[in-house]
């Protein structure tokens, strides 16, 4: 994409999808994304939850975010990173998920057919709340333990006014 500034004549660059570094411009974006395994099934093992946070970082530092935390359950992910704005949270999310799966499939312990539902949701927070938000996503395996996912997924929703429709949300087996 070329666009020519109209008063000074200058002629911009965008290369979107590209490594590309513009002037003046900085951020400070924080953002917490949740995606569940499809059918909300447990598969991911305690054993290997560790090689499989390791590669989810792997993607997002790969894309020029930077991992502030993650812990994945047996059936959903909650991953809080530093975002960069060079790319749209769904072509990232997307990209990862893709990369993921093929990555879990792959390995020898995967003995089902793997895959992530369709969707996610993310939502931001200001950088004061980042211990807070580090805390809470570190701490998933003692939070399910007092309250479902279903629970924490529709709390989160209100919290942040998120318009939704009951037949578009994950599913929920609980």
């Amino acid at each position: 994409l070329v666009i020519q500034h109209q008063s000074r004549g200058e002629i911009l660059r965008w290369n979107f999808g590209r490594d590309i570094a513009m002037a003046n411009t900085y951020t400070q974006l924080r953002i917490h994304i949740i995606w569940v395994v499809k059918g909300r099934e447990n598969m991911i093992p305690k054993d290997h939850r560790e090689a499989v946070e390791k590669y989810i970082t792997t993607c997002f530092q790969e894309r020029k975010h930077r991992v502030l935390a993650i812990y994945c359950m047996p059936d959903h992910v909650h991953v809080f990173i530093g975002w960069h704005p060079a790319q749209s949270i769904s072509e990232l999310v997307g990209e990862v998920k893709t990369a993921t799966t093929k990555f879990i499939k792959k390995q020898s312990w995967m003995r089902y057919n793997f895959s992530w539902q369709v969707g996610f949701a993310a939502f931001s927070y200001a950088k004061s709340q980042t211990d807070v938000v580090v805390k809470y996503v570190l701490n998933q395996a003692e939070h399910h333990k007092k309250r479902t996912f279903r629970e924490e997924y529709l709390d989160m929703l209100q919290r942040f006014e998120v318009d939704y429709k009951e037949e578009y949300l994950f599913e929920f087996y609980d």
